[in-house]
């Protein structure tokens, strides 16, 4: 149970209050499987702990997006509730709340936070049960600031909680939506054995995070305390509060010389559908050459609109929004789909594409509570070259930005993308010469960032500076195939299932890799995930040939993987091409490894990889888990390692002769303790 605030206490109460804290934090730093660090900053009266991506902000500076925005966990909160987590496992609600640990609240129950800077908008991440049938329920949670200026958030799970297996349905009830898949549970597939598993239901839940933004309407100051409460009477049986950002919103941005969507008729209440005005004022932008501006309010579309050669900018994507509802189409379109909803859409490559197209300040709230892949309800598609996205919020589509081309020089920058069903973006299809840089993403039901070289190569494309969080499955940055592409400066953390937080893999029918490929100064935390199917441990940064071999000139340089909950690097093909693909060089330079589970490399493949200033510390198993492709010759590994020299913590010291084989299949896990200031040689 969190202790209260100490407000109002005068000098006494302090100094008693700053003894139990001392006791309780060594009383802690005592106990087996302690961590007192956390307990501490959690009882520490009045004190706001700010993190990014669950961790001190200095271990990750200068990697990841630059936000407006505090995040502060809840577990590292004052209140009343229960601290779930930390878990890894999945299908928990603490393995995909951010840094693996929550609050669980029940009536009448709370958790408060301090806020660390001037704020008048909070965004809190939370859970709430489905219903029992699937759908979701509402609930509310009671919002005070030093314990007035109450408000209501009407929090939902219409949002939330899928089942099954891909691409998952809404409905716990549902039996296995491919009886005829292998599956973990039992090891079996479960069409063929005879008598047939029985399968718990719900089978697999999954994706039980929502986030809900609130403006406060009027600015608190720095040391205030933010409240939340769960009112008697909820519906709910329980709110999980993951965490809360608060920022300070600046005033609405007025468009000089834009073309305001009100005079053709657009309704900034939401009640009436806006779709038309805003097709009127952009065809009259396009003639006179002028911007269209979308002032405050909630503009209603449930379609797309398609732009080309037209700039669209909003008064900021705290003021101006445009919502939709998912609408059943009465034929399906060419693409195969049945639904469409609110999005900005380039014309297709098929078409020629749009150009100069910008989009800037406004946010997207979706109507998406279900995957169906053939439906294009992403909040931006179509391809769109020569052309800027930038301020956006998008939420509650199925893919932030999907983009399917053939198209050049995009450049996506200083978004928020959160609580997609899958992909926060995806350069699918030739997508070349374009940028993607300084977004925040969180609670993806698939890649975060994807590079997908399906029929076509995308070249020459960088990924920097950006944040992921908590995808749910899937990868944090991925790379599925082309030439000459680069992922720089990125913050990746808790990846929960079936992915890594870096990923560069030749399948899904990509091109192969050919050029380069670059990973440089990432950072990874809490990633080297547990593969369900395989049963094995991933790294923070996996390589995976199954299609064909990774043939391209891959530099590793300058990343960071910590707390990997398997292993720092994988290099892996599958069992069944294992003599015919591999992985023929990697290059590891200047790379810091603080704490794996097992190891810093596991090899699973043919090939080589070469090492250079690979520091490591807090390592589980062995340094090199080398299986190599699994014929264990008498000459050695197939994977061989180089040691280029300055490769400090003793992890590659005596695998190395020229390729010894080390191979353990399935390692225990050592948790390695929480990662920590490195001081440089």
């Amino acid at each position: 149970m969190y202790p209260t605030s100490r407000a109002g206490h005068g000098a006494r109460g302090g100094r008693r209050a700053a003894l139990v804290t001392t006791v309780l934090a060594l009383l802690l730093s005592a106990a087996p499987g302690g961590t007192a660090a956390a307990e501490t900053a959690r009882h520490r009266p009045g004190a706001p702990v700010v993190t990014r991506a669950a961790v001190d902000p200095a271990l990750v500076a200068g990697r990841g997006a630059t936000v407006a925005f505090d995040e502060q966990e809840a577990e590292n909160a004052r209140g009343t509730g229960t601290v779930i987590g930390p878990d890894r496992t999945p299908y928990t609600l603490a393995s995909e709340a951010s840094g693996r640990s929550a609050v669980k609240l029940t009536a009448g129950q709370y958790v408060e936070f301090t806020l660390p800077r001037d704020a008048n908008a909070l965004t809190v991440r939370y859970s709430i049960p489905d219903a029992p049938e699937g759908g979701g329920i509402t609930a509310p949670l009671d919002v005070t600031v030093d314990g007035r200026h109450r408000r209501t958030m009407t929090l939902t799970s219409q949002y939330s909680w899928l089942y099954n297996q891909y691409p998952f349905t809404n409905d716990p009830r549902a039996g296995l939506l491919h009886p005829d898949w292998w599956i973990t549970e039992c090891s079996c597939v479960p069409a063929s054995t005879s008598p047939a598993p029985e399968i718990t239901k719900p089978f697999r839940p999954t994706h039980f995070y929502d986030e809900q933004r609130l403006h406060l309407g009027r600015t608190h100051r720095a040391g205030d305390v933010v409240r939340l409460t769960v009112p008697a009477g909820s519906p709910a049986a329980w709110t999980v509060v993951d965490l809360l950002d608060s920022e300070l919103v600046t005033k609405p941005h007025v468009e000089r010389g834009g073309l305001d969507v009100r005079l053709f008729g657009a309704d900034p209440t939401g009640r009436r559908d806006a779709a038309p005005a805003i097709e009127r004022a952009i065809a009259l932008a396009r003639r006179l050459d002028r911007p269209v501006y979308l002032p405050p309010g909630t503009f209603r579309v449930d379609r797309h609109i398609v732009v080309d050669d037209v700039t669209v900018v909003g008064a900021g994507n705290w003021h101006t929004v445009l919502k939709g509802r998912a609408m059943a189409l009465d034929t399906p379109a060419p693409d195969g789909s049945r639904t469409t909803g609110v999005g900005l859409y380039g014309r297709s490559a098929a078409e020629g594409g749009s150009r100069g197209v910008h989009l800037r300040g406004f946010a997207i709230e979706g109507d998406v509570r279900e995957r169906i892949d053939t439906d294009q309800v992403n909040a931006i598609g179509g391809a769109m070259s020569d052309s800027t996205i930038d301020g956006l919020y998008l939420h509650h589509t199925k893919v932030g930005l999907w983009f399917d081309g053939p198209m050049s020089n995009v450049r996506v920058t200083n978004n928020i993308v959160v609580d997609q069903i899958a992909d926060a973006l995806n350069f699918h299809t030739g997508v070349t010469d374009s940028l993607v840089h300084n977004n925040f993403v969180r609670n993806t039901g698939d890649d975060g960032l994807a590079m997908w070289s399906e029929t076509t190569a995308d070249a020459r494309n960088t990924f920097s500076r950006n944040t992921v969080q908590s995808p749910t499955l899937a990868n944090g940055i991925a790379v599925y195939g082309g030439a000459d592409n680069t992922v720089s400066g990125n913050l990746v953390a808790d990846p929960v299932r079936e992915g890594s937080a870096l990923h560069a893999g030749s399948r899904f029918g990509a091109e192969p890799f050919t050029g380069t490929l670059r990973f440089t100064g990432n950072t990874t935390v809490r990633a080297g995930t547990l593969d369900l199917n395989w049963r094995i441990g991933l790294g923070a940064i996996w390589l995976y040939a199954l299609d064909r071999s990774i043939d391209a000139d891959i530099r590793v340089t300058g990343d960071h993987y910590l707390d990997s909950t398997h292993n720092a690097i994988m290099l892996v093909s599958e069992y069944g091409v294992k003599d015919r693909y591999g992985i023929p060089a990697v290059h590891f330079r200047d790379i810091r490894v603080d704490g794996t589970g097992n190891s810093v490399l596991s090899a699973r493949t043919q090939g080589s990889a070469t090492f250079e200033n690979v520091d490591a510390r807090n390592v589980g198993a062995v340094g090199v888990n080398n299986c190599g492709a699994f014929n264990f010759p008498a000459s050695g590994s197939e994977f061989a390692l180089a040691d280029r020299g300055g490769n400090d913590g003793g992890w590659l010291a005596g695998w190395l002769l020229p390729n010894t084989i080390t191979c353990d299949d399935r390692p225990p896990v050592v948790p390695p303790p929480p990662p920590a200031e490195w001081r440089d040689r």
